[in-house]
């Protein structure tokens, strides 16, 4: 399973940006059958979760810091899954991770993108 992150940058804080996660893999991938995640780790800090998605996109989860602010979401027929970062503030600045994980539980990372939000 590849998994590419797009749409980091900087951004004013009180902004929005949106992350993007395309998720590919060998013949028979089927992106439906994956619970997809967006991790961050800000620069000295342990990698925590900001959201998760189930596979059908019927439950989701958010850390209590962005709750109310981001929004995960996914389009399994674009093998995509998404998050909505609005208000962001200085302290979300990071490197945002994808990460899929199969029924098996084996996970998958993607190799990052960056978010900075600085004035």
């Amino acid at each position: 399973v590849q998994l590419v992150e797009s749409g980091g940058g900087l951004v004013q804080p009180g902004g929005s940006l949106r992350l993007s996660c395309a998720a590919s893999g060998a013949s028979g991938f089927t992106f439906s059958r994956y619970a997809m995640s967006w991790y961050r780790q800000a620069p000295g800090k342990a990698r925590e979760l900001v959201a998760g998605i189930s596979s059908t996109g019927g439950s989701t989860n958010y850390a209590a810091s962005v709750k109310g602010r981001f929004t995960i979401s996914r389009d399994n027929a674009k093998n995509t899954v998404y998050l909505q970062m609005n208000s962001l503030k200085p302290e979300d600045t990071a490197v945002y991770y994808c990460k899929a994980r199969d029924r098996d539980n084996y996970e998958y990372w993607g190799q990052g993108t960056q978010v900075t939000v600085s004035s």
